[in-house]
């Protein structure tokens, strides 16, 4: 099956990404959200992405231009790289001022499925909502149509009687900052059709992602199965008064050389996505310490509009993170 139209359900801080990268690779792409109001918010979003693409690609075109002038190679033997490149990353100008385009927006969810080949949901990290919503999707979208779910931590098999169709049910898992971090995790469930499978691996690798199969369901997937607890220890370092946000990030990125730490990883994800998979942490362990980091999230931050780098402060104001200051490590 050949997708070329697809539907991005829910226009959050990924869920604009997804739909972003998919229309910049010359893909019919909807965007579905609850009402215009958000959709406005999410029209912005596109516009700044825009921006950091043509941003991206003018880093791209300044990097090889300074790596082929210091290189001392034999144009005999390659022949027509610059020419190569070049007509690539012209291309991909051509491309980010084409993307918007190709978006489409509406709050009705039967006109934007009435011909999707695709669906990703990217929808808040709660179960019931996301049941809710395959439960109105399901009855709305054509035969032919695959429900695939972004979800960080939940798995497909907890929505795939909701769907109407597990056999056309998977997960498709991006990260955060989809442009540069291209990974796309694919996990089916018990009663996934395998070339339900692999139509979504080839779709993963036509839009740019690095496609990773997951072997079998797992909460997190790869990604998130590593990066979550080393969040949800920086959390109850922070909740515990061990250290503040500050300190505790530049002890990790002075100890391993890293470009951020918790914090700051926090911040990009947005706080309250961490603040959901806290909220299921709570509800599935029983663990009153995530009771207390879910409140503290909420009182300290969500309640305050400090929602991450998207609200233009969370742990650091944006957008120049203290963290990335001169000094910071000293």
């Amino acid at each position: 099956m050949e997708i070329k139209n697809v539907v991005i359900a829910g226009s959050g801080v990924l869920g604009a990404q997804i739909a972003f990268q998919i229309a910049f690779k010359h893909l019919n792409v909807t965007v579905y959200d609850i009402n215009d109001a958000v959709l406005g918010q999410a029209k912005v979003k596109m516009a700044g992405l825009e921006t950091t693409y043509q941003t991206e690609i003018h880093k791209a075109k300044l990097q090889f231009t300074q790596s082929t002038a210091n290189l001392n190679y034999n144009t005999n033997l390659l022949p027509g790289l610059d020419n190569t490149v070049t007509a690539a990353i012209s291309q991909s100008e051509h491309a980010v001022t084409s993307t918007l385009a190709r978006i489409n927006y509406t709050s009705d969810l039967k006109q934007a499925v009435s011909d999707a080949d695709l669906v990703i949901e990217a929808i808040p990290e709660i179960v019931t909502i996301k049941q809710s919503f395959y439960r109105e999707l399901a009855p709305l979208a054509p035969k032919k149509t695959i429900f695939a779910t972004n979800s960080s931590t939940l798995v497909p098999s907890q929505f795939a009687a909701e769907t109407g169709r597990p056999d056309r049910f998977l997960a498709l898992h991006f990260a955060n900052e989809i442009w540069k971090n291209n990974t796309a995790e694919i996990m089916g469930h018990k009663d996934t059709d395998p070339q339900v499978f692999t139509t979504i691996v080839e779709f993963a690798k036509n839009i740019g992602m690095i496609a990773i199969p997951v072997q079998k369901e797992q909460p997190g997937y790869i990604l998130n199965s590593i990066l979550v607890p080393f969040l949800d220890a920086a959390e109850m370092l922070y909740l515990d008064g061990i250290g503040n946000p500050a300190i505790i990030d530049k002890t990790w990125m002075l100890a391993t050389g890293a470009p951020q730490g918790p914090f700051g990883i926090l911040d990009v994800v947005g706080i309250t996505t961490a603040y959901n998979i806290i909220q299921n942490y709570a509800a599935t362990t029983g663990n009153q310490k995530y009771n207390e980091l879910a409140s503290l999230l909420k009182t300290n931050f969500i309640d305050k509009g400090k929602l991450g780098v998207s609200s233009g402060e969370g742990f650091y104001t944006y957008p120049d993170p203290v963290y990335a200051q001169p000094g910071f490590l000293e």
